[in-house]
């Protein structure tokens, strides 16, 4: 199964040069990859704390600050030799509070039994994207596939918190952005979670 992403090799490739810098630093200050870990999820309260509170563009930056603590902790930890197996199910387990975090603070906000809805269905599929592919992984499989992985989950949360307000005072529509974004996760990450199950099916099929 073709490995297709949302996010194409260019968008990552420029995120990365913007944190590679950081990821320097950070070796050179020989830093603990769980404090970087632990960071990111301090980030991630706060963006959900700032949902919360209606302050959607500071959330966002909040969120992208997150996400780059997600990419630092794992390349700082296999760059200074400090990855362990424990360390991996520290920063996969980190990882969903933060999720949650932040879907709470959104949550919060709406406090519509439609919305939060939603946001249960999208915190269901991000769940089960990450339990599936640890499955797989028990079972020696890789499984890395899906439209709606972690990076793309954390790009339209925040692309829909910074520039929603823009669009929404265009087409005069309350929170539109941030609502099409949390339908598309939710869509889309269940969805991920067949494409994984097919793939897992198809590869224990064929051995």
């Amino acid at each position: 199964m073709a490995k297709v992403r949302i996010l194409n090799k260019y968008f990552v490739n420029g995120f990365l040069a913007i944190v590679n810098p950081i990821g320097k630093l950070l070796e050179a200050t020989k830093i603990h990859p769980n404090v970087v870990t632990i960071t990111g999820l301090l980030f991630s309260i706060l963006s959900g704390y700032l949902f919360w509170k209606g302050f959607f563009g500071s959330a966002g930056w909040a969120l992208i600050l997150s996400g780059a603590c997600d990419v630092l902790d794992g390349r700082l930890a296999r760059n200074t030799r400090q990855n362990s197996p424990f360390g991996a199910l520290f920063d996969s387990t980190i990882d969903r509070y933060s999720e949650i975090a932040v879907f709470m603070g959104l949550a919060a906000f709406f406090d519509s039994i439609y919305i939060t809805m939603l946001i249960i269905m999208a915190i269901a599929g991000s769940l089960l994207t990450s339990y599936v592919r640890a499955r797989a992984e028990g079972l020696d499989i890789e499984c890395k596939i899906g439209l709606m992985q972690r990076p793309e989950r954390i790009t339209f949360l925040a692309t829909a918190a910074i520039l929603g307000g823009l669009v929404d005072s265009a087409i005069n529509k309350e929170y539109f952005v941030m609502k099409l974004a949390l339908f598309l996760i939710a869509l889309l990450a269940n969805l991920t979670v067949i494409q994984r199950v097919v793939h897992i099916k198809n590869k224990l099929t064929s051995q």
